[in-house]
């Protein structure tokens, strides 16, 4: 078989049907709203608009989450057909892998393991601090050894990181529709939260903060501020925060009926999180002056006492630190079940593709976990976070380009589904072109890292994944099976 046969061999989407049909479904539309929010609607929403309000946008911050929003959207309803045709283990990376080939699968998968394993590290760290900041008025504080990553300003180890993450893999490898019912809750009590905070914050709100809407264009030390260029340096930074859907189709396999489960819970959350994203933004900006969250670390903390609700204020930072468990548990189902999926198909050891008694993948799950703690232990967050967007953005590319191939199958060899992207064969590409937008707004940095991540994970497929794939055995199989039949017939 030529090279390019080789890494251009296509799955059979019958074999994921029967690999992951192994997997419960238990998880409803409810269960994967709940996930969807909690992950996308993660701390981020209590930090993220004063943040780029005051580096980049001023008051049009709006702007730029609606931009984001509709960019994720785009790619939103790829996944939405994506899932509902191939409710497969793994999302992007199964999918690629059946209408693209292996090769192109493990590399947008890949890019995905990027963002699980960091974005994972990188909650804990921050539950870590704000569950630490809550204790400190009362006197209240954990040595420097045991409150930063190794090497940083005196630190061991976080040991309330390690606790959390290790905490949210004992609830999952309980079953996911346990981590399901749990998740539900947090996200109830972090809604109220936010909705606590528009309320109270719409007393306050002073319509001259509001202007001018779009400051002036300059140069700062953090880039661009005002004008468009602000707005699109804002979009590339907001974009993370609407990365989470991809959490809830990594886990359609173990979904009840995925052909109306999958769009409804994708789409559901998104549209939840847009509107609650503009909405705190909205009230941030009108309470305070976007230039009072300059190196703010609680913007709505700040922004509720200086309206002089300062009680509040407290019921929203500890709701908001229970809160950042949601983010947790969505993103430890996801990873898991994308590293699942990798071993299932030999690209990594087969051992990580193997269910327990209970048909749970909890091998993956222990292994994403352990990984989470070493990379909050010993790697500089400022750096490794910025592989999480550029990581998502190119396995959104791939999933916007993979509807032209889907839809090729569909009512072939794949299932039609019930929900399929609007507007074809526009939406797709505007969903990679903007998708290829936003990943150019990144900087060098996570352009850089990407690509040593990227060219990392090219040496894992050569040295290991092409030879130990299933499909590489399964034709060395057939391939025997006829030199038999052959010589039988002689």
């Amino acid at each position: 078989m030529s090279f390019w046969k080789t890494i251009t061999r296509k799955e059979d989407p019958r074999v994921y049907d029967n690999k992951d049909g192994h997997l419960v479904r238990s998880l409803k539309v409810r269960d994967f709203l709940a996930l969807g929010v909690g992950t996308i609607v993660s701390t981020s929403i209590f930090t993220l608009p004063g943040e780029v309000a005051a580096m980049h946008t001023g008051p049009s911050v709006v702007i730029s989450f609606l931009i984001a929003a509709i960019v994720a959207g785009l790619v939103a309803f790829a996944y939405a057909e994506m899932a509902a045709a191939m409710p497969f283990a793994g999302s992007a990376y199964s999918w690629i892998n059946v209408v693209f080939g292996e090769f192109f699968g493990w590399v947008a998968g890949w890019a995905l393991l990027a963002e699980y394993f960091i974005a994972l590290a990188f909650v804990g760290s921050g539950l870590s601090a704000n569950f630490r900041a809550l204790f400190v008025p009362l006197g209240w504080k954990l040595p420097a050894s045991l409150s930063n990553a190794f090497g940083t300003n005196g630190g061991v180890v976080d040991i309330v990181s390690v606790v959390v993450i290790i905490l949210v893999a004992l609830l999952i490898s309980r079953g996911v529709s346990q981590a399901a019912r749990v998740e539900n809750l947090l996200v109830i009590l972090k809604v109220f939260a936010i909705l606590l905070f528009i309320v109270v914050g719409l007393t306050a709100i002073k319509a001259s903060n509001f202007v001018p809407f779009v400051p002036k264009y300059h140069e700062t030390a953090n880039g661009a501020f005002g004008g468009w260029q602000g707005i699109y340096a804002g979009v590339s930074m907001i974009f993370l925060s609407y990365i989470g859907f991809d959490s809830i189709a990594a886990n359609s396999a173990e979904a009840i009926n995925p052909q109306k489960t999958m769009p409804r819970g994708i789409l559901g959350s998104l549209v939840i999180a847009v509107v609650l994203f503009v909405a705190v933004s909205l009230v941030l900006i009108g309470v305070l002056p976007y230039q009072q969250y300059t190196n703010s670390a609680e913007p709505v903390g700040l922004a509720l006492r200086a309206a002089h609700h300062g009680g509040v204020a407290t019921v929203v930072q500890i709701i908001a630190v229970l809160g950042m468990f949601t983010a947790l548990i969505g993103m430890s189902m996801a990873g898991s079940r994308l590293i699942y999926s990798f071993g299932r198909d030999g690209m990594l050891p087969k051992w990580l593709g193997k269910l327990d008694e209970n048909n749970r993948p909890n091998r993956a799950l222990w292994t994403l976990t352990i990984g989470a703690v070493l990379i909050g232990a010993f790697f500089p967050f400022a750096f490794l976070s910025q592989l999480i967007s550029a990581g998502t953005l190119i396995a959104f590319m791939f999933v916007s380009l993979g509807i032209y191939a889907l839809r090729r199958r569909e009512g072939k060899d794949i299932p039609e589904p019930s929900f399929k992207m609007p507007f074809y064969p526009v939406l797709p590409a505007l969903g990679f072109l903007a998708s290829l937008v936003v990943f150019m707004g990144l900087d060098y940095q996570a352009k850089l890292y990407a690509g040593i991540w990227f060219v990392f994970g090219l040496i894992i497929y050569f040295a290991y994944g092409m030879q130990h794939s299933s499909m590489v055995k399964r034709e060395d199989r057939q391939d025997v099976k006829k030199e038999t039949v052959a010589e039988e017939n002689k």
